[in-house]
């Protein structure tokens, strides 16, 4: 949700056009959101990122990822 908010408002502050703008403000926005979750790691002493927090793959999403591999030919 930081990253989206950042991203978004930094696009609208630069009034970026086309793919190259648009591009730089979304890692300007990541930017935002790793800096405050390292922060925020930093002064809980905890990580962010854990495995009860992990959310697994939508079913539909497994599946089209699943049809990819298998239509995949090796060469």
């Amino acid at each position: 949700m930081l990253g989206e908010a950042a991203t978004t408002r930094i696009t609208k502050t630069k009034d970026a056009e086309g793919l190259e703008e648009n591009r730089t403000a979304a890692r300007q926005g990541g930017e935002v959101t790793g800096n405050a979750r390292k922060e925020l790691e930093l002064k809980s002493g905890e990580s962010v990122i854990s495995d009860e927090n992990f959310l697994e793959l939508p079913e539909k999403l497994k599946k089209k990822r699943g049809n990819l591999v298998e239509n995949t030919e090796v060469i």
